[in-house]
């Protein structure tokens, strides 16, 4: 067969053929990039699939609108205005009509690829980034750029040269608890990007799947929140946010905060894409967000990932020691840790990863999260998906790996 030349940008991701090889019995993962299913209120989501069905059963089943249900995009509206609740500022004013609901976040991704990316255009990320993020990017053509970063999030200063160098057509940024970084973008950069991206007219991608779920104190607001700090910032900024790590995955809602041009040829991508995101899942969604049930739900997730993520810490220090080093996560869902290579021990992560799948334990090595010049001793550990004991046992076998 003849394939598209444009396939040859990307290959099957790394994360999941590393799947494959977790048949094994009695292995203990620390791979996935995904939430524990343990904790999905089953019961909240079937009250409100139930009243989605009894109340309108007839919107819930049927074709709906390519920018989302209504009822939906409304409850969303308000759930980003209920933010500066727990987090001072966080709070984002947004109207229903101001975002369309899109197939989980990585739709809105593949939509800003399809409505933006011209072959050889540059897009800068942080360096290391989401891989799926990488490979969409590179799948539409680009040129994909990567900025160092630190445990505060992306180095503004060489953000901006960076900028100034390749005149990019928009940066992308995981700016709180980062996968893979687990980084948070401080406040002070968060206002720095805002300005840059006024300063060189360069679009902003935030992605924020994971800033609601902090451990204890809350992080900045969102850099969406912050833009009303900042004149003409919101005219360069799109916001990605997602209900997948709070509530469901397989409900598959996310949602695209953008100018209204950009929303506009969205929505006409999205339209040849899947005409729009399951009317069903959409209408459970908003009973759900309606009902109430969400503070209670991210209380929960936050208390029982904390103390997974403190654990997970103080067994790397006991099992590694210094042949590890990291920064402990203020929430999110990773660890991101590099080999140090002390007293003998090794330096290569893709060589641990090997020996530690023979000790029954897996976690995905960094260097496929780098657009290019990888660091060969990084790794991601999720601690999300295994109990504390799972964590201190998995841990003790890395030990031995090592």
């Amino acid at each position: 067969m003849q394939f598209a030349d444009r396939l040859n940008n990307v290959e099957t991701s790394a994360i999941r053929e590393l799947f494959k090889l977790l048949g094994k019995p009695g292995i203990i993962s620390f791979a996935g990039g995904f939430p524990d299913s343990a904790m999905f209120d089953v019961a909240g989501i079937q009250a409100a699939a139930n009243k989605a069905l009894t109340d309108e059963p007839g919107a819930a089943l049927q074709y709906g609108a390519t920018e989302g249900y209504n009822p939906l995009r409304e409850q969303l509206a308000a759930f980003m205005a209920s933010k500066g609740a727990d987090r001072s500022g966080a709070g984002v004013t947004v109207a229903p009509d101001g975002l369309i609901v899109t197939t989980g976040s990585q739709q809105a991704l593949d939509l800003i690829g399809k409505t933006m990316i011209n072959p050889g255009d540059k897009i800068i990320v942080e360096a290391p980034t989401f891989l799926a993020t990488i490979q969409c990017f590179r799948l539409y053509g680009a040129q994909v750029i990567g900025a160092p970063i630190d445990a505060h999030g992306v180095k503004v200063d060489e953000l901006e040269k960076l900028i100034v160098e390749h005149k990019p057509k928009f940066v992308y940024l995981i700016p709180t608890f980062g996968n893979p970084s687990g980084a948070t973008l401080s406040l002070e950069r968060r206002t720095k990007v805002l300005e840059l991206a006024v300063k060189y007219q360069t679009p902003v991608v935030e992605d924020d799947p994971y800033g609601d779920l902090y451990f204890a104190e809350p992080p900045p607001p969102s850099i969406l929140a912050l833009s009303a700090k900042v004149p003409a910032s919101r005219d360069w900024l799109v916001h990605c946010g997602s209900l997948s790590k709070v509530l469901s995955p397989g409900l598959r809602v996310g949602w695209m905060i953008a100018p209204p041009e950009l929303l506009a040829k969205a929505t006409m991508c999205k339209q040849f894409s899947d005409a729009h995101t399951s009317t069903f899942a959409q209408a459970t969604a908003a009973q759900y967000l309606k009902a109430g049930g969400m503070p209670a739900t991210l209380a929960h997730v936050r208390q029982v990932y904390a103390e997974r993520a403190q654990t997970m810490g103080r067994a790397l220090k006991r099992e590694l020691g210094d042949a590890i080093e990291f920064t402990q996560p203020g929430g999110g869902l990773f660890f991101w840790a590099r080999l140090t290579g002390a007293n003998g021990k090794l330096k290569d992560a893709g060589e641990f990863a090997r020996r530690a799948i023979d000790k029954g334990v897996a976690f995905v090595p960094g260097a496929p999260f780098y657009a290019h010049d990888p660091d060969p001793a990084s790794l991601r550990l999720s601690f999300a998906t295994a109990d504390v004991a799972k964590i201190e046992e998995g841990i003790a076998r890395l030990g031995q790996a090592l």
